[in-house]
C-alpha cells in the first residue's frame, strides 16, 4: 500500500508506520554497534532486527512483528556477525557492546533466497487472483530476497487453488481442507498458511484468548481454531482481529477486502465504540471503507482491537440509515421528507412558539456521549446561550454521575487517575460492578496479560464475569455480593484494614486530612461494619472477604477499576467514595500501577461530562451559580446566562407529564430504550409539542418525534473523543457525511435558526473556544493533538503534555478527604411477589441499545437478550433452558427466552438491553443515586413465570412503532 495519509505537521509524517520486527526495549543502559556500517545506538536487550531497522535497513521476515516477541522460525532474517559462527536470526539475538553485523553477504543472499524456494514450494502461485496482492509479505520477502524462480516441485493443489492438501497416514487418498468462511468478517484458507504462528501468537499474547494452535507437522501442519470439527464461529475465538492483522498472507483474510480490492489509503482515527478509545486507521478505496485496523500508535489501544471496532463498522451504510431530513405535525402522522431549511425553520419555528405560549425554561435538550467534544460543547452551549436556560443533560448522568460526584469530593477532580499503561504495573487489581472482556476488551486484554505473569485479582460482582475463571486467568477472589449491597462490602474490606492496622499510615498522614480519617477510622471499626456482621446481608462469605482485604492492602500496587455495577445504585455516590477511600487507606494513588479507575461504557462520555452537559454544571465541572465562571462564557458567548441549575432528564420528563416543558432537542441518545421505565420515558415524550431527534436512525425516541434531523457517523466527521483515561483523541473524517453535514453544522443551523448568530466553520476553532473557557483543557489544539497524537487532561501551562497520572504529588483538592460511606438499603425490596433481583448489562458483540450493532453481522453471536437464570431458580418455577419466559417487576413486564447458567446465585436474575423488542427498561424503576440522579439500573425486584410468548405489552409497542416509522413517498 502507497500514499498513506498520516496525521503530522504540514503534511509531514508524525508517526512511522515501519515494522521493527521486534518490540522496543526500555533501558537506562544503551549498547552501541555498527550494522553494514553504520554505528547505531540503541537501549540494552533490543535485538539486532530492531536495531537495524532504526537505521532504516530493513532485514527480510515473515514470522517477525514488532507487537510479537520474537519467535525465529522462519530464518529469513538470518545476519552474520564478526566473531560468531553461523548465521544467527536477527529476530532473537540481542545487541551487544561493539557488535559489527552484516545484514547484506553473498552467503545471507543465497541462504534466504533457499529459504524462501521451500515456502513457495508448498505456496499457492495465484498472486494475480489473490485478495491479498499488493498487501502480502510472502509476496513482499520474495522479491526482497530476489527470487525468481522456484526448484522444486509443488504438491498437488486442488482446483483453483482454494484447497489445502493434507496427507493422511495409511490413507492414498488425498483429501483436501477446505476454506473457513464461518466468521461472518474473515475468511481462514488453510492453502496459502506457512506456519509462521504469528496468528497463534497475536491470539496470545496480544489478546489473550489462546484459542488458536498448530495442528499436524510438516506438511501437514496448519492452523487450528479450537478443538477438532470447531471452526472460527464455534470456537472460542472472540473476533477481535488480531490473528487477521498478524498474518503476512491471505490465509486469514479479511472478507471486505476480498469483496471491495486492496486499499489504497488511510486516515487515522477514534473508535466510536467504548469507552477506551482505540485508534483506527481506516483503510480506504476511494470513499469506501475497506476495512479498519487498530494504529500501533495508538496509546489507549497499543495496536489492538475488538471485535466491535474492528469489524462492526458497516451501520454507517446500512439501508436503515436516514440521510434526509423529516418533520411531521403529530406523532400519529407518518413522516414527510423535506429540505434541510424546511426541518430546520419548522424545529426553530415550534421551539420559539413554545417558550413564548410557556416561558423560557419550557424547553431543552440532551447531548450525546458518542458525539464528538466539540458537538457537545455547540449543543450545551445552544440550550444556555440561545434557549435561555440550564435544561440540558446527558445519557453520561445516566450512567456515571456518581463517578463525578465522588471522586470530586475526595480527591477534587471527577475522572479516573491513571492512564491504560498503568496497568502494567499493577500487582493486585479489584475489578467491582465492571465486565471488561465484555464491556471494554481492549482494556481487558492488557488486563489478562498482566495477570498471566503474576498480579492477583478480586472480582466483586453479583454474577460470575469471565475473569472470575477462565482456562488461562483465575481470580484469587471472587466476591458474588447481592445487588444492591456494594456500600457494604467495600465499607466492610476497609474496616479489615483499619482493625488489622494494614492502611498506609505515612501516606495519609502526608496526603490526606489527617482527622477526618480519624473520624472515618472509628466509623468503619464499628464491628457492624465487619465481614461476619454483614455476610447475611451482603451473601460474601466473611472469610474471602477477609482475604481479599489482605491481599489488597498488602500485596504491592493495588489498582481498582469500576463500571455501571458501581454507579447505576441509589447509593452509586456513595460506593465511588468508599473506593476512594479504600484507595487512600493504602495509599494506593498517584504512581503507576495504582489508582481509581472508572470504565467509562461510551465512547465519549468522559468528554460529555468534560463539556458540561449537566443541568448544575459549565464545563469543567464549575457550577452554574459562581458568578465569576459565568462572566467567562457570558463575555465570549455574548449572552446571559441563567445562573440557576436546569432539569435532569427525569425531571424534564415530570414536567412534561404535568405540561410544564413541552420542548426537547435530543442528539445522538435513544432515551427510550437507554432510560429507567420506559413507560414514563414514552409519557412523557408524548405529552411534549416539540420532540426534534439528531440520529442516524429512526431510533425508539423517534417513535414520539416531530422532526428527524439525521446525523451521520464517526467516519464523517471531525473532533474529539476523551476516553475512560481522560486521553483526548482526534476524530478524522474519511468520508463526507451521506447526510450533507456534520452533527456540529447541523447544531449551527438550529442555533442560527433561533438567532445565534455562530460562523464556526471548522470543529478546530470549537476546540480553541474549550481551551479558552476551560482550565483543563487550556493547552488542547488540533497541532498539539497532530504532533502528539494524544494528549490527557490536565493540559495547561502546569502541564502542556497532558496529565497521565493524576495526584501525583497531592490531590488536586489539596488533601484526600476521607468521607463517611454509611449503607443505606434500596428502597427496592424483594417480597413474596416479587423474590428475585435482576441486574441488567452488556455484551462483547453488541453495544448500549443496539442501533449501531444490530445492523451489522455482529448479530450472529447476539440476535436477541435472554435472561439468565439459576438453575434452582428455574427447576421451581418449571423452565427449561429455552423456554419463553415472563419478566415482571412493580414497573412493567416483557418477555424474552431464558438461559440456565450458574453465571448468576440463586435468587439473582441478569439479562441484557441491546434489543428493543425486549426493551429490559420497561421493568427497571425510577429509583435513582441520592447525588445525581443516576437510574439504579442494576437493582429491580422482580418475579420470573412461563409464558408462552411476547408480551401484551411488546405486542402493542411493536406496533406503534410500526406505524410511527412510515414515510410518505417523495414527491417527484
Amino acid at each position: 500500500m502507497k500514499d498513506f495519509i498520516i496525521p503530522g505537521l504540514d503534511g509531514a509524517p508524525a508517526f512511522s508506520d515501519r515494522d521493527f520486527g521486534t518490540p522496543a526495549r526500555t533501558s537506562q543502559r544503551t549498547v552501541t554497534l555498527t550494522i553494514d556500517g553504520f554505528p547505531v545506538t540503541v537501549p540494552e536487550g533490543t535485538s539486532v532486527m530492531r536495531a537495524s531497522n532504526t537505521l532504516g535497513i530493513a532485514i527480510p521476515k515473515l514470522c517477525a512483528t514488532d507487537n510479537l516477541e520474537a519467535w525465529g522460525s522462519c530464518r529469513l532474517c538470518a545476519v552474520e556477525i564478526e566473531g560468531r559462527r553461523g548465521t544467527p536470526a536477527s529476530c532473537t539475538t540481542p545487541v551487544t557492546e561493539g557488535m559489527v553485523v552484516h545484514t547484506q553477504t553473498p552467503k545471507l543472499h543465497k541462504l534466504r533466497k533457499g529459504v524462501m524456494e521451500l515456502y513457495i514450494s508448498d505456496h499457492p502461485l495465484d498472486c494475480l487472483t489473490c485478495a491479498a496482492n499488493g498487501d502480502c509479505e510472502l509476496q513482499d520477502m520474495a522479491g526482497a530476497v530476489g527470487l525468481r524462480e522456484v526448484r522444486y516441485e509443488a504438491p498437488p493443489q486442488a482446483p483453483l487453488a482454494n484447497h489445502f492438501l493434507r496427507r493422511q497416514d495409511g490413507d492414498a487418498n488425498p483429501q483436501f481442507i477446505p476454506k473457513d468462511d464461518s466468521n461472518p468478517y474473515f475468511t481462514y484458507d488453510p492453502s496459502k498458511c506457512i506456519v509462521c504462528s504469528r496468528c497463534v501468537r497475536a491470539c496470545e499474547e496480544v489478546q489473550g484468548t489462546f484459542a488458536l494452535t498448530i495442528q499436524g507437522r510438516g506438511f501437514d501442519s496448519r492452523v487450528s481454531a479450537g478443538m477438532a470439527g470447531d471452526s472460527f464461529l464455534s470456537s472460542d475465538c472472540v473476533s477481535c482481529g488480531a490473528c487477521v492483522q498478524a498474518c503476512p498472507t491471505a490465509t486469514l483474510q479479511e472478507k471486505s477486502v476480498i469483496e471491495i480490492g486492496t486499499p489504497d489509503r488511510k486516515v487515522v482515527t477514534t473508535c466510536a465504540y467504548c469507552g477506551v478509545g482505540c485508534s483506527f486507521e481506516a483503510e480506504m478505496r476511494g470513499d469506501t471503507v475497506v476495512r479498519m485496523t487498530p494504529w500501533k500508535h495508538g496509546k489507549a489501544n497499543r495496536g489492538h482491537s475488538c471485535v466491535k471496532g474492528r469489524f462492526a463498522w458497516g451501520y454507517a451504510s446500512h439501508g436503515d440509515r436516514i440521510t434526509a431530513p423529516m418533520i411531521r405535525e403529530r406523532i400519529t402522522d407518518p413522516w414527510e421528507v423535506v429540505t434541510w431549511d424546511e426541518a430546520i425553520t419548522f424545529a426553530a419555528t415550534r421551539l420559539r412558539d413554545i417558550q413564548a405560549r410557556h416561558g423560557v425554561k419550557s424547553i431543552g435538550g440532551i447531548t450525546s456521549s458518542r458525539c464528538t467534544n466539540e458537538e457537545t460543547y455547540l449543543v450545551q452551549k445552544m440550550i444556555r446561550a440561545v434557549f435561555g436556560n440550564n435544561n440540558t443533560d446527558t445519557c453520561a448522568r445516566v450512567c456515571h454521575s456518581p463517578t463525578g460526584y465522588g471522586l470530586g469530593r475526595a480527591f477534587g477532580t471527577s475522572a479516573g487517575t491513571q492512564d491504560f499503561d498503568s496497568v502494567e504495573h499493577t500487582d493486585v487489581v479489584i475489578v467491582i460492578g465492571a465486565n471488561p472482556t465484555d464491556g471494554h476488551p481492549v482494556f481487558a486484554s492488557r488486563l489478562k496479560k498482566r495477570l498471566r505473569e503474576g498480579a492477583r485479582l478480586i472480582v466483586i460482582d453479583p454474577r460470575r464475569i469471565d475473569l472470575v475463571r477462565s482456562p488461562h486467568v483465575e481470580a484469587a477472589h471472587h466476591l458474588p455480593l447481592r445487588p444492591g449491597t456494594n456500600v457494604a462490602v467495600v465499607t466492610a474490606l476497609a474496616h479489615v484494614i483499619v482493625t488489622e492496622g494494614l492502611y498506609d499510615e505515612r501516606f495519609i498522614r502526608e496526603r490526606c486530612d489527617w482527622d477526618e480519617f480519624q473520624h472515618y477510622a472509628e466509623f468503619v471499626a464499628q464491628d457492624r461494619h465487619s465481614p461476619e456482621a454483614i455476610a447475611l446481608l451482603t451473601g460474601v462469605d466473611p472469610q474471602d472477604l477477609r482475604a481479599a482485604a489482605r491481599l489488597f492492602a498488602t500485596g504491592g500496587n493495588g489498582a481498582i477499576y469500576y463500571g455501571l455495577g458501581v454507579t447505576e445504585h441509589s447509593q452509586g455516590s456513595t460506593t465511588v467514595m468508599a473506593i476512594a477511600n479504600l484507595a487512600m487507606l493504602t495509599g494506593n494513588l498517584g504512581r503507576p500501577g495504582v489508582g481509581v479507575n472508572p470504565l467509562r461504557g461510551q465512547n465519549n462520555v468522559q468528554g460529555a461530562c468534560d463539556m458540561g452537559s449537566f443541568p448544575h454544571e459549565l464545563p469543567g465541572y464549575r457550577h452554574v451559580s459562581q458568578d465569576a465562571t459565568r462572566d467567562v462564557f457570558e463575555r465570549l458567548w455574548g449572552a446571559v446566562l441563567d445562573k440557576e441549575p436546569g432539569l435532569r432528564i427525569p425531571n424534564m420528563l415530570d414536567a412534561a407529564v404535568e405540561g410544564t416543558f413541552k420542548g426537547l432537542y435530543v442528539q445522538g441518545e435513544d432515551i427510550l430504550q437507554s432510560d429507567p421505565d420506559t413507560h414514563h420515558v414514552a409519557a412523557g415524550l408524548a405529552a411534549m409539542d416539540c420532540v426534534i431527534v439528531q440520529d442516524l436512525f429512526l431510533n425508539e425516541t423517534a417513535n414520539y418525534a416531530h422532526v428527524f434531523l439525521p446525523g451521520c457517523t464517526f467516519l464523517e466527521k471531525d473532533g474529539t473523543f476523551t476516553n475512560a483515561e481522560r486521553r483526548i483523541n482526534r476524530v478524522r473524517k474519511v468520508m463526507q457525511p451521506l447526510n450533507g453535514f456534520a452533527d456540529w453544522e447541523v447544531t449551527q443551523l438550529l442555533a442560527n435558526a433561533m438567532g445565534a448568530g455562530w460562523a464556526y466553520t471548522h470543529p478546530a476553532q470549537v476546540m480553541d473556544e474549550i481551551a479558552a473557557t476551560t482550565p483543563s483543557f487550556a493547552g488542547v489544539s488540533y497541532e498539539l493533538l497532530e504532533e502528539k497524537g494524544s494528549v490527557q487532561w490536565p493540559c495547561n501551562e502546569l502541564h502542556p503534555e497532558g496529565t497521565p497520572i493524576m495526584h501525583v504529588d497531592g490531590f488536586m483538592r489539596g488533601k484526600g478527604r476521607f468521607i463517611v460511606t454509611e449503607y443505606v438499603a434500596t428502597e427496592e425490596r424483594t417480597g413474596p411477589r416479587f423474590p428475585l433481583l435482576l441486574t441488567t448489562g452488556r455484551i462483547l458483540s453488541q453495544y448500549n441499545v443496539g442501533a449501531q450493532t444490530r445492523r451489522t453481522a455482529n448479530t450472529v453471536w447476539h440476535d436477541q437478550d435472554v435472561l439468565e437464570i439459576h438453575p434452582h431458580d428455574a427447576e421451581v418455577r418449571g423452565i427449561k433452558d429455552g423456554d419463553w419466559v415472563r419478566l415482571a417487576s412493580r414497573a412493567g413486564d416483557t418477555s424474552l427466552r431464558a438461559l440456565l447458567t450458574d453465571r448468576v446465585s440463586p435468587g439473582v436474575v441478569y439479562t441484557t438491553f441491546h434489543h428493543p423488542d425486549t426493551q429490559a427498561n420497561v421493568i427497571t424503576t425510577d429509583f435513582s443515586d441520592w447525588a445525581t440522579n443516576c437510574p439504579e439500573y442494576k437493582v429491580t425486584a422482580v418475579q420470573v413465570a412461563l409464558t408462552n410468548g411476547p408480551s401484551d405489552w411488546q405486542v402493542d409497542y411493536a406496533r406503534q412503532a410500526d406505524l410511527s416509522r412510515r414515510v410518505l413517498p417523495a414527491a417527484e
